[in-house]
Order: C-alpha cells, then structure tokens, then sequence
C-alpha cells in the first residue's frame, strides 16, 4: 500500500537520455515514506494507495532546484542601480565602498530573527514558483561572529520554511573594510578561525570564493579550498565573472562541485571542468542586471559534455531576482539555452552543482518526492511566459505544500 498517488499527470522526469524532457504523458506518481515508490504510465499502475490525487491533466516536473542565492542579507542596494544607470560600473561601485561591503555594513548590524524573518519573506517566493531545495549562502558578515550568525540563520530557515536549503560558507567573498590592504591576513582569518568554527558547528555544506580582481587572487582562493579540503567539506566558486583568472581551471583542480558565473571562461578552463565533473552554473540575472556583454561560453560547454545548472543569484547588489522561471526565461533568451536545458538547469543539474544527485532532481523511483504541478500545455512554456506563474501545487517529501485550486 503506498501513501499516495497522482493520477492523470503528464511527466516531464526529466531523466537524460530518453524522450525530450523524460516525458512520460498520461502517467502516474506514487509516494512511500516520502520517496517516489512507483512510476510510469497511469495504464500500468496496478497498485493501491491511501490517498489518490487527480492532477487533471497538468504536467509534473521535478521540485526546482536553485543551487546559487544570497537571500539571507540586510538591507538593499537600490541606490547603487540608480548609479549604475548613471554610469558607474559594478567594479567602480565596489572600489568606492559601496558593493558588498555596504551589505556587510547593514548585516552585521542586523540581529538573528531579523534576518530570519527577512529571508523567510523572500524564500516564499521560491515556493510559490515549484521550488523545494534552495542553497543559501553567506558572505555579508565577514568577521567570525556575522558568517556564523548568517549560516544560523539559513539552517533556521531549513528547519522552518517547507524546503530544503544547502548552505554555503563564504567568507572569501570581499576584503572587509578593516582588512582592506591587507588581504592575504583576512585569508589566514578565514582559514584559521572562521572555517574550522563553521565545521565545528556543521554550519555548511559547501565552502565558496570569490575569485576576481575585485575579491581574492587565485592563490588566496587555493589557500581557502585547501583549508577546506583540510576539514572533509565540498568546494564551489564564483569563477570568471568580470574577467579570466583561469578560475574554472583553479575549482576543477579542486573537484569543485560547481564553477558559477563563467562569463569570460576560457576553452582550456571549460575543458578542465569537464574532465573532473564541475558543474557550470549560469546565472543570467546578474548578467541582465549589470548589462554585462561577455556571454558564458555555451557552446563549448555543451561542446565538452560539462553539465549546465541555472540559478537565481538572488542577491541585494547585483542580482535581486526572486523568480526561478524568470532565470529560465533569461537563460533562454540571453545565452540561448533551450527550454529543455533551463529546465534541466534548474531541476537535474541544479541537484548535481550541490551534490544531490543521487537523491533530488528528477522523477525516478527510490528518490525523494519532491515535485511540482503546473497547468501548462507543454514544459516549454515554464520558460517561455514572461511573469507568469502556472504553478499549481508542490509536493515535497511526498507532502502537499500547495494544492491544485
């Protein structure tokens, strides 16, 4: 007897290597102990279940997963968009004492339930849209005490909010102002007290860097992998953004589970990632919102075999998108992925860019039951409606979120 089952779906599993999407129409999902217990068309299914859900003819995806966001911060950046639309560039912004570090400023002032309860406002949002696993990240703190208070915050949202967050330490994410010329001191803080704190306290899941001009060298941001190497936890980094520090090529040595960004990556640094398996995450908010021109290099990435994710970037400063189907939108039209790769970006490869491929992702028997229900003709239209929300129900562990009206 299995828990649940929904009948009369169209699925799009989303499992490679088969029909477009995975599609299976006319199919039918149970759920046991809140894994996926049974799969296929709903003229096969024989068994029984507890409770039998009628999806009406809609389509089911995966929960989506978005595997790159900042949502847990203080404060905004409004007027810094206002001076970008004056000129100024991100980096000149940055320079000047604006850009991350005033986000730090408002963090660090801001205690735990505020930033819960500002965070909490926000991820509701990524419900609404079919979300169930959402990595959070810190970096707005950048002293010991605001980097674990930032990583608090976002396993309270794990435990309240109903979806899974990953959380990500990083601290290697901007010289704060008081280490300012003294960079390669604020990279021994990080990986002599900061990070062994984190581990100590089972804060984080992953460890992220900034590498750039603007944030740390390659040589600083190895020192910080290698620390984290040290203490058993998984790497990612924010790589080739503004320019090519070869920073695809430095996560790969790594066996970084993602390299994020990958606007100015070059062909020996895409071939690097898919020799060790680095998922390229693609993040075509924060592309939109700066007006950047340097596209990611796409073809080669699918040239290399390398797995494509999409993320928000949900972020106050260069990125404060709050739609997963927007960045499926944005993907489509700026860096011409299909509607089946943002898709997949956002449910197959979003769970392997945070090493949950064995458990989320997509729709197929012993994985967690984490699925959305949408009222759409085809699972194309997820990214092609600008605006649009047809989410119409998201079940996650095998519990409903939010029912069909």
């Amino acid at each position: 007897m299995h828990d649940a089952v929904w009948l009369n779906a169209n699925l799009a599993t989303m499992r490679a290597g088969g029909a477009p999407y995975g599609e299976m129409r006319d199919g039918a999902i149970a759920v046991t102990g809140g894994r996926i217990s049974w799969i296929g068309l709903r003229s096969e299914w024989r068994g029984k279940a507890q409770d039998e859900v009628d999806a009406r003819g809609g389509w089911a995806t995966p929960g989506l997963v978005d595997c790159h966001t900042h949502l847990v911060y203080a404060g905004n950046r409004a007027h810094e968009f206002d001076l970008r639309l004056k000129g100024a560039s991100y980096e000149e912004i940055a320079r000047a004492g604006g850009g991350i570090v005033s986000t730090v400023r408002a963090t660090r002032a801001a205690d735990e339930d505020d930033l819960f309860y500002a965070a909490a406002r926000r991820l509701a949002q990524w419900t609404r849209e079919g979300a169930t696993v959402v990595e959070i990240k810190s970096g707005y703190g950048l002293d010991p005490a605001s980097e674990l208070k930032m990583l608090r915050v976002a396993r309270a949202l794990g435990g309240k909010v109903p979806v899974t967050v990953k959380t990500s330490f990083l601290g290697a994410h901007a010289v704060p102002e008081d280490y300012q010329g003294r960079a390669d001191d604020y990279v021994a803080l990080v990986c002599e007290e900061m990070l062994p704190a984190v581990a100590r306290e089972g804060l984080a899941d992953a460890v992220d860097a900034f590498c750039e001009g603007i944030a740390f060298s390659p040589a600083q941001t190895a020192r910080v992998f290698e620390a984290a190497g040290r203490l058993g936890l998984p790497v990612k980094l924010h790589a080739d953004q503004l320019s090519d520090t070869a920073g695809a090529a430095l996560a790969a040595r790594f066996g970084a589970l993602s390299a994020d960004h990958l606007e100015y990556t070059s062909e020996a640094g895409v071939e690097a990632m898919a020799r060790r398996g680095t998922v390229a995450v693609l993040l075509p908010g924060a592309f939109y919102f700066l007006r950047e021109k340097q596209l990611p290099p796409v073809d080669a990435l699918r040239r290399h075999g390398v797995p494509i994710a999409l993320a928000t970037d949900h972020n106050p400063g260069s990125c404060p998108m709050s739609s997963p189907l927007l960045a499926m939108n944005m993907a489509c039209t700026l860096f011409r992925l299909t509607p089946e790769e943002a898709l997949a970006g956002l449910t197959r490869e979003g769970a392997r860019a945070l090493g949950l491929q064995a458990t989320h992702g997509t729709l197929e028997a012993g994985k967690v039951a984490d699925f959305a229900l949408w009222d759409i003709g085809s699972p194309a239209e997820l990214a092609y409606a600008i605006g649009a929300n047809p989410c119409v129900g998201v079940i996650r562990s095998g519990e409903t979120l939010r029912a069909a009206p």
